[in-house]
């Protein structure tokens, strides 16, 4: 019986959400890029601290021995 509620539910959530994608505007890559780094907040910080230390270094790196 569960079964056939699950799968009613998921027609349900199916329709609903062919309903609202035909009504409202596709969310642009921003938005999305933005909704995802509020969910992965600490992974996103972390990939900026790493991006930053790593540039940073090669800067400095390149510095010392073109000097």
């Amino acid at each position: 019986m569960s079964n056939l509620s699950s799968s009613t539910q998921n027609s349900e959530q199916t329709e609903v959400e062919k309903k609202t994608s035909t009504t409202e505007a596709k969310p642009s890559y921003v938005k999305l890029a933005m909704r995802n780094m509020v969910r992965k907040g600490g992974t996103s910080l972390k990939h900026f601290g790493l991006t930053t230390i790593a540039l940073i270094s090669i800067l400095v790196g390149l510095a010392y021995l073109t000097r």
